[in-house]
């Protein structure tokens, strides 16, 4: 199987002979740079490289630290003009208890407010790089690029000082598949429930390719800040989606409505995690990659998780109904599973809510980028 990924004018060869259908297949329509051709060391802006892990695998790693070097040292050039310079000690992206939402500082002038819109448009690149570290308050300040204010502006020096500081991060796609514990995923007998057995089988692509390959384990981590917006008094959703041991995707919006219970936000953001992977499930095995066996969904609501996992459980909350049900026929189709993580060791945290540098936060990062916090020599 083959895959050619194609970006503008960044070609990425997937293959058993990938040099043969760059010259032969590729080449033959367009003009290749000849040094350009091999193995990957460059790619949007991130280096890409090869690595062995401790336990002997061979895999691929992806560094975004030269792309975050370039950007900081563009902003320290803009404050350069101005007599300023970037701000000392940024040990997390945000300064202890920042609320953007309820900055009242001076709005920002045509000029400077489109540097803001610049600079929240690298910073958005940055997070698609890799750095899920800075991934919730990116999300953040971005609601305010229509009205952006001193403040606002001020903050992203400040995110961009924590960046210059802790650039040398790697995201490592380790192809190893976790270690699941079957105790606490504990699957049902869903056929006693209200759903049909139509209901609870899950829908296959009709002309999705013959799949090949090894299957490989879906693990996410989910979580929500409930009404965790200031003004708007709206939830936060925050997940992360595993294939095997890497990290492929990395999520924190803000929720579109209010929530008025912690339950009915818990259960939007596990709905908004399953649309993903369910939207992922199809994507891959319209690739041609297999797919067997559930996701594994870790949650940190026991409330929300019994009622995704229990077939008897019964519905209190109207308002929760889509969510509800959306959840638990995804579980009764065998699509995912869920299981309770306790808040400390669950990783979406760190895409709900500002944390401040400190062991927890760290600790959370750690699991996801390699050498981020490594001293210099």
């Amino acid at each position: 199987m083959e895959y050619v990924l194609l970006y503008v004018d960044d070609v990425m060869v997937i293959s058993e002979n990938p040099e043969a259908v760059l010259r032969n297949e590729i080449g033959k329509h367009w003009q290749l740079k000849e040094d350009s051709i091999g193995k990957p060391s460059l790619y949007l802006g991130g280096k890409c490289r090869e690595v062995e892990l401790d336990n002997g695998v061979k895999c691929w790693a992806f560094s975004s630290s030269q792309y975050v070097q370039s950007a900081v040292d563009n902003v320290k050039a803009w404050l350069a003009k101005k007599n300023r310079n970037l701000p000392n000690k940024a040990e997390a992206p945000f300064k202890s208890g920042y609320r953007p939402e309820i900055d009242v500082s001076r709005e920002l002038g045509p000029e400077e407010a489109s540097y803001y819109q610049s600079l929240i448009g690298i910073l958005r690149w940055i997070v698609e790089l890799g750095r899920v570290d800075i991934c919730l308050e990116v999300s953040m300040m971005s609601s305010h690029l229509a009205l952006p204010r001193e403040g606002h502006l001020e903050c992203l020096f400040h995110l961009f000082s924590y960046l210059g500081k802790y650039h040398n991060a790697e995201m490592i796609y380790d192809p190893t598949e976790p270690h699941i514990n079957d105790d606490i995923f504990k699957k049902q007998d869903w056929t006693f429930s209200t759903m049909s057995e139509q209901d609870r089988t899950e829908v296959m692509p009709p002309d999705m390719p013959e799949p090949r390959g090894k299957p490989f384990v879906i693990r996410c981590f989910v979580d929500a800040d409930h009404a965790g917006d200031a003004v708007t008094r709206k939830s936060r959703t925050g997940f992360i989606v595993y294939l095997n041991n890497a990290p492929v995707f990395w999520y924190s919006k803000r929720q579109g409505s209010v929530e008025s219970s912690t339950y009915q936000a818990e259960f939007t953001a596990m709905k908004e995690a399953t649309e993903y992977i369910r939207a992922l499930r199809y994507r891959l095995r319209m690739m041609g990659i297999r797919v067997e066996g559930p996701a594994y969904i870790f949650g940190d609501n026991q409330s929300v998780l019994a009622n995704t996992t229990n077939p008897g459980s019964v519905l209190k909350k109207k308002c929760a109904a889509v969510a509800y049900h959306l959840v638990r026929e995804g579980v009764a189709r065998g699509e995912w599973i869920t299981a309770y993580i306790n808040t400390h060791d669950n990783i979406a945290d760190l895409l709900t809510k500002p944390m401040t540098a400190g062991e927890k936060r760290n600790g959370f990062i750690k699991k996801i980028l390699q050498h981020i916090f490594r001293k210099s020599k």
